[in-house]
């Protein structure tokens, strides 16, 4: 079984299970992140973590551990995530049959297991020393608006109708009056998910599954809309807010699972895709995800 599949039947297993991993709470804890480095996972690792029982945010690899004079706990079981294997290729010179370095790079999806802080012991030195929470103190509409205005090449924003969509054509995002929304929140999230979709347009990211015109329920219209979904929680983690429910959640989680089992690919490449785009949107230099 490849890394693709591996990770797209763990995500089948959790909505099957009524567990929409994009739409997980992190207020309390902070996205999940290395104890070492303290850096947040990136990529589809954030909701594999994310979707786990723990309430730390803390991961280790077992080297880690050792490294911290600490163990594991007998029968506790790691957690995988995913990288990105550079593989460079190599060829024969057809007249001297000398091996040549190809240009040409290969990407290759790999995958270790890490365990969380709760599933390990380790020495009270290191464990004094940690923020066993991260409060955020915010207001979510605040909060919201400053990731929107700092936004490079931001589209316009009318306020108008009842419904939130984003319009390629013209470049600008169509939101309802506040009053129309149940919470602060859930008009965070929808700010969130529509300018999500607008970092596609060509001047920002060219991203082919919102320049290309696909019809509504296509497949590359729903990769769009898992991308956005995905972009709109990692936002919603930097703005301090969890993501919204949305309404007929069984009917999108049903969508969502036909999807996956069409292409196992997707849930990978849907949340590359959605990190860039909170990159952008953030201002930030784009990394590998990991």
């Amino acid at each position: 079984m490849d890394v693709y599949t591996i990770v797209t039947e763990k995500i089948i297993s959790l909505l099957q299970e009524g567990v929409v991993p994009w739409r997980q709470p992190w207020v309390a804890s902070g996205l999940p992140r290395n104890l070492i480095s303290r850096k947040p996972y990136r990529g589809v690792n954030v909701f594999l973590l994310s979707a786990s029982k723990f309430c730390s945010p803390y991961w280790l690899t077992i080297r880690q551990v050792a490294q911290l004079s600490g163990y594991i706990r007998k029968g506790e079981k790691g957690t995988l995530i995913v990288y990105w294997k550079i593989e460079k290729r190599e060829r024969a010179d057809i007249d001297t049959q000398e091996i040549e370095e190809d240009r040409r790079t290969r990407f290759l999806l790999r995958y270790y297991r890490i365990w969380n802080l709760e599933q390990c012991d380790l020495p009270q030195k290191v464990l004094s020393k940690l923020p066993m929470t991260e409060v955020h103190e915010h207001f979510p509409i605040e909060a919201t608006e400053q990731i929107v205005s700092a936004m490079p090449l931001r589209p316009e924003i009318v306020r108008a109708g009842s419904k939130a969509f984003y319009n390629l054509a013209n470049d600008r995002i169509t939101l309802p009056p506040s009053r129309l929304f149940v919470s602060p929140e859930e008009e965070a999230c929808t700010t969130l998910h529509e300018i999500s979709h607008a970092s596609g347009h060509p001047k920002r990211l060219n991203r082919p599954s919102i320049t290309e015109a696909a019809p509504f329920g296509s497949p590359t219209y729903s990769f769009e809309e898992i991308v956005a979904e995905m972009s709109a929680a990692y936002l919603c983690a930097e703005a301090g807010i969890s993501p919204a429910v949305i309404q007929n959640e069984a009917a999108y989680i049903q969508g969502w699972l036909a999807q996956l089992r069409s292409d196992r690919h997707m849930v990978v490449r849907a949340a590359a895709h959605a990190q860039r785009a909170a990159d952008y949107i953030l201002g930030r230099t784009t990394t590998a995800d990991g």
